[in-house]
């Protein structure tokens, strides 16, 4: 097939430049589509960063790319509208779209559920109180979370700023070892340069928000590339396990 285009809605500016990164290393079109709103990790700013019509704005500016699929990139703009909330955001955004559609929360379970696990760990730049709803969400899903550390950071943009060194360091100090995985749950963080070594320095698979949102939003489109340095997920075709 020719190569997929998949879009994705994007809020504010922090870790955006990941997306082309990917891009290069898949050989795919990624367009990257920007919405805005109040940049901060907390429930009522994040409610009003996802609403519908943040969403439809994000649609239409994607609409000249006649992508295959869209995905709404960010997971906290997602999963706190609860586990149902976020079916019904992504329908509605499939609906405006005309295209397959899903978000960054969703795919987080998608992923783990291919690579057939069940207990993860998780590392989130978030405050306490909006980590936790993820804890929830994965539950909602049939993900045992063993672990959970947030690093209250309150703005994504203050999150975009981390180096790889302090990625890795979120990542080793942050592991559980009865995680088969550990999730890092920000699209506001730079992570897919530092996949091989965030499994090389933990001998796990680490699922990130850029990366299970650009694989989930190419499964849509048709298309499962295998790329080297992309992470275990990137790795091989994955058997979707339900449960």
């Amino acid at each position: 097939m020719d190569a997929p285009t998949v879009g994705f809605i994007y809020p504010d500016h922090a870790a955006e430049d990941d997306y082309p990164l990917a891009a290069a290393a898949i050989g795919a079109h990624l367009p990257v589509a920007h919405i805005y709103g109040t940049d901060l990790h907390a429930v009522p700013e994040l409610l009003e960063l996802g609403s519908p019509e943040k969403l439809r704005l994000g649609a239409s500016l994607l609409a000249p790319h006649r992508p295959d699929a869209i995905v709404w990139a960010c997971t906290s703009g997602s999963f706190v509208y609860g586990p149902e909330g976020a079916r019904d955001q992504v329908r509605a955004l499939a609906e405006v779209a005309g295209v397959p559609a899903t978000s960054t929360s969703i795919a987080f379970a998608d992923a783990v559920h291919a690579l057939g696990l069940r207990t993860v760990a998780i590392a989130a730049s978030y405050p306490d109180e909006v980590a936790r709803l993820f804890v929830e969400f994965l539950a909602d899903a049939g993900i045992d979370v063993v672990s959970m550390s947030s690093a209250g950071i309150d703005t994504a943009a203050e999150v975009g700023t981390l180096t790889p060194a302090q990625v890795l360091r979120l990542a080793a100090d942050n592991d559980h070892p009865d995680a088969q995985a550990l999730l890092i749950p920000d699209t506001a963080m730079h992570t897919m340069a530092v996949l091989p070594d965030l499994e090389a320095t933990l001998g796990k698979p680490v699922l990130t928000a850029n990366q299970v949102t650009i694989w989930a939003g190419l499964r849509l489109a048709g298309a499962e590339p295998v790329v080297p340095g992309l992470g275990t997920l990137f790795a091989e075709r994955q058997i979707d396990v339900r449960r």
